[in-house]
């Protein structure tokens, strides 16, 4: 990676629109790729994105957009993606260009369906992208904050050290600091089970539980993300960190936080397509936890709170009855 590196963006929500405006702000020149041709239509004569944090203001002769997935690939050298793991796969389906000699970074919060693949793991096995080249963009970090300016963290991982810095530089600006990790596997799996965690949380809230409770929940949550990490990708690291404890505490608890508020629906007797429907936004932790579920039946790793929250979406066990069952595992 250098100065002359084509950054591109894959997605048009709102964590790639903060991420476009976090580049922006350090003048990085870039490519876009927004699959709906009328969205990247409308933000050229508005200026912003008609559909997401419509206040943050873009100069689009420094954005080139695309509605092609293989001329963009052509064109960049560090691409980053931004969209639900669950479209993933859909919207590569017509690429036909390689990956391999491309900076593949995954600002993506969820497990590709079917496979069960952190997107890291997908982007190797399926694509063939060397893990040198596979990043990964972790919070603490609300897009909603970063279109106000809030201070917020970001932690770039990535096995090759040059690239994690080179990343964290064009994405540190006054209000983003950035910090690198080498843990792609940790951080990823961590960023996945945040969002089911968030959902429980929700959950928990919904159905009027309080704050005491919130805190014994979240802490056995950091224990349940450790034992898991560390059973799939043993190495030393500091669950403590921001990129760990700091992203699901935001995530459990913040008013910006959708997984929070889908599980808070779900507490309150919403069923699930209701809640998905109301929302008109995607919780990763929904598909996240079945994939963790599978995932865990390799590993058996002792994980309750995922248990009950898979137990409640998908098993339909009423959210009442599956919390008190969790309290009893609680310590």
């Amino acid at each position: 990676m250098n100065e002359s590196s084509k950054i591109a963006i894959i997605g048009g929500g709102s964590w790639a629109t903060a991420i476009a405006k976090i580049l922006r702000e350090n003048d990085v020149e870039l490519n876009w790729y927004m699959r709906n041709v009328e969205t990247s239509s409308q933000f050229k004569k508005l200026g912003h994105n008609p559909r997401y944090l419509t206040d943050v203001d873009f100069d689009i002769d420094k954005i080139r957009f695309y509605n092609d997935i293989n001329q963009i690939v052509e064109d960049s050298d560090l691409i980053i993606f931004a969209i639900p793991s669950a479209f993933l796969k859909n919207a590569l389906s017509n690429l036909t260009v390689q990956f391999k000699d491309k900076f593949i970074v995954s600002a993506i919060k969820g497990i590709v369906p079917d496979e069960n693949m952190i997107i890291g793991d997908f982007f190797h096995h399926i694509y063939q992208v060397p893990t040198d080249n596979i990043g990964v963009i972790s919070g603490p970090c609300h897009a909603e904050e970063v279109a106000m300016e809030r201070l917020s963290y970001l932690t770039i991982s990535c096995q090759d050290s040059e690239k994690a810095d080179f990343l964290a530089e064009k994405l540190e600006c006054p209000y983003i600091m950035t910090t690198t990790s080498d843990d792609i596997y940790g951080t990823e799996y961590a960023a996945v089970l945040k969002n089911v965690f968030a959902i429980a949380a929700g959950i928990c809230h919904g159905l009027r539980y309080g704050d005491n409770f919130q805190s014994v929940l979240i802490s056995n949550a950091i224990q349940e993300i450790k034992r898991f990490v560390d059973t799939v990708h043993p190495i030393t690291r500091d669950i403590k960190s921001s990129a760990y404890l700091g992203d699901l505490l935001v995530t459990c608890y913040s008013q910006f936080s959708r997984n929070r508020t889908f599980g808070t629906m779900i507490g309150k007797g919403y069923s699930v397509k209701t809640a998905q429907l109301e929302m008109h936004m995607i919780a990763e932790g929904y598909y996240a936890v079945k994939c963790i579920k599978e995932i865990n039946e390799k590993y058996k790793v002792h994980m309750p709170i995922t248990m009950a929250v898979y137990n409640i979406l998908y098993d339909r066990i009423s959210p009442a009855i599956e919390i008190t069952l969790l309290t009893e595992e609680l310590r």
